[in-house]
Parts: structure tokens; sequence; C-alpha cells
């Protein structure tokens, strides 16, 4: 689960009808929000006629269904569901999307040595009730459900496309990872319409294609961790402009809950079973949304130093934590190597990679004219 998408201030473009680079037809600005996987999921793309965008728009939403139909957690038909109910019982044909969710799952654990893992189900279902009721389950209750899960137990075979779960009873959980799939999916569903400039925004988790008219790049501002307490709480304010990526925040801005003065987030950490302290968000931008929702839940539970390294990991990949810290009353911050070290600097996931530094070589300061809010 991500910050949502009021966490995130997007602005389109410059105008809300313009003309297009390469060409002269004039494309205009179209918008539609429905609900999908949870949370409130949003297209924004610009199109030759209102024609056109309708089929784009359903074509995003309807992949968007489909893949939550699979993915979910939530509901006992899903493909997700079916699959660990088989848990303990060999080999299992699956479909491509889910094989592809887990396997991007299962990158993300082998890298992180397991701060991400799809398969502690029961970890999440404990901590989800325990949220509703806000209390703290007791401790021989969590380590059962944290040792009823690891993703050691889950195998894949790419060219069988079958997964085998070790133990019954195992259950799987993708919330991690699924919405930056969705998006990316949804994005590339859009695009098969013939819309090539567009953005799908699934709660904390956006990916953008080709940039708006007469724009550099799809504008995303990213909030503070909480609303600005003094002048220098601004400079928390991140302003970038992407194109052909995605950039998604794993917090506890909106999912927590307090316990005799201590506040627990939605991030579990597979590792202990246990929540993770305090006020956070972190934020990763990455060449698709997969990696970046995958890559930004694990870094959080990682820390400052592990969690860059991790994403420095993946090539295009760059993140920026910020947390609060009670002791010094203070927010620290900390970002990757790779991440844009001036405001309003442009992301191109389609340009080329140049080592470790490869957010750094792609991330570049716009012009003036162009920096300024529209």
């Amino acid at each position: 689960m991500k910050r949502p998408l009021a966490a995130f201030a997007i602005f389109a473009a410059l105008s809300a009808t313009a003309f297009a680079t390469h060409a002269q037809t004039p494309l205009t600005r179209y918008q539609r929000s429905e609900a999908h996987m949870g949370t409130q999921t949003r297209i924004v793309l610009y199109a030759a006629d209102a024609a056109s965008a309708d089929r784009a728009m359903r074509a995003g939403f309807a992949r968007i269904a489909q893949l939550d139909g699979e993915l979910s957690d939530y509901r006992e038909d899903s493909c997700l569901m079916r699959l660990a109910a088989q848990a303990g019982h060999g080999d299992i044909a699956v479909g491509a999307d889910l094989f592809r969710v887990l396997q991007a799952g299962q990158d993300v654990a082998e890298r992180s040595g397991g701060a991400f893992d799809v398969t502690q189900g029961a970890l999440t279902r404990l901590w989800r009730s325990a949220r509703k009721l806000s209390e703290l389950p007791r401790s021989e209750r969590i380590e059962r459900a944290r040792a009823n899960g690891g993703y050691r137990y889950l195998h894949l075979d790419a060219q069988a496309r079958t997964v085998r779960i070790d133990r019954p009873g195992i259950g799987l959980d993708v919330g991690g990872i699924a919405k930056g799939y969705a998006a990316d999916e949804a994005l590339a569903a859009v695009t098969g319409q013939g819309v090539t400039r567009a953005l799908v925004a699934l709660g904390g988790d956006i990916a953008v294609s080709d940039a708006p008219p007469d724009a550099p790049g799809w504008r995303v501002s990213i909030a503070p961790l909480a609303p600005a307490q003094a002048p220098l709480r601004a400079i928390a304010q991140t302003t970038l402009y992407l194109r052909h990526a995605a950039v998604s925040t794993a917090g506890d801005a909106e999912q927590w809950f307090e316990v005799d003065g201590r506040r627990y987030s939605h991030l579990i950490d597979p590792r202990s079973g246990w929540p993770m302290l305090g006020r956070s968000a972190t934020t990763v931008i990455a060449r698709r949304g997969i990696d970046a929702d995958g890559l930004d839940t694990a870094a959080a539970l990682l820390g400052p130093i592990e969690g860059a390294r991790l994403v420095e990991s993946v090539p295009g990949a760059a993140m920026r934590m910020e947390r609060d810290d009670p002791l010094a009353n203070a927010t620290e911050v900390r970002a990757s190597t790779g991440w844009p070290r001036q405001n309003h600097s442009l992301y191109d996931g389609a340009a080329p990679l140049h080592g470790r530094a490869a957010v750094a070589a792609t991330a570049r300061p716009l012009p003036s004219t162009s920096s300024s809010p529209p």
C-alpha cells in the first residue's frame, strides 16, 4: 500500500489544449478517475478528440480491473488466492500476469535479503486486523505468522511458467508491487489505442509515457512528509518532470495506528514480523512502475544506507527517503547517488543508461523558462 494520489500534486501541462511538437494536430487534455485495486485510479492523457480519448481510457481502466481480479488478496476467487490455496501441491501453471509479478517480487526479495516478501500473506492479514482494532497482536501470533512464510519457499519455472510453494498454508500478498505493474500495463493499453501522451496513477504509483504537448515531461510534485511547520520545511517539496518513467512512494501518511503512544506503520518487515515505527516516506523513480513499486517498500524497511544500495542495484532507479527523528525533533532526508540534486529536473526513462550514475546522467536541470510552475 502506498501514499494516496493526494500526496502528489500532478500538473499535466502548461495548458489544457496545445499542439503536438511533432505534428500540427491539436491535442486536448482529458482526465478520468475510477476506483480500482482498493484505491482511486486516474488516467490523464492528450488525444486528438473525445472519442479517441474515451477508447484509450476504457482500455486502460479495463486492464486495471482485469489485473485486480488476478492479483487481489481480498478476493478469494483471484488467481493469486487460488494459487495460494494450492500451496504444497507441486508445480502449478499460472497466467502470464501473475507470473511476472511473482518473478519481480522474488527479484526484489533476493536483492533485499528478504525485506520484501510476497509469501507473507499471513503476516499481512494479522497486522491488517490489528490496525482495524488498534491493538497489538500477541508476540507468539506474530512469530507464528512470520514463520508461516518465506520467499525461499516459492519457486518459479520461467520456461514452463509454473509456480511451486513448498509448504501448505503459506499466504501470498503482492500488494507491495501489483499497483506499479498495473500502472505499467494500463499505460501500455492506452498506448495500444494510439494515445502516446498519458499518465496513469494508482494511489501513490504513477507511470507516464510521452510528455504532454509543449512540456518537457509530466510534472510530479512530491509532497513533504507533513505540511510545512516552518519556512525551512518548504525545501522538502520536490518537483520532477518525468517521461517514459514511473514514481512510487511507500509511507504511512494514511495507513498507521497508534498504541501506547507509539506510531506503527502499515509497512511490515518480513524479517522481524513487526511494522516500522515512526513517520516516513520513501520515493523511488525508475523506468517501470513494477520496479519503483517494489523497491520503495523494500528500501523503506532497509533504511537509508541499505535502501540506497538496493535501489542503486537496479539500473536507472533512484531513491529519496524522509524520516522523522523524534529524539532530535527533526526530519532526516537521505537520497541515493542517482537522485536528481536540483529541483525541477527531468528524468527520461528512455535515455541511455551509463552505469550506476544512470539517473544522475539522465536527470538534468530544465531551462529556466520551463522550470517555473505552470
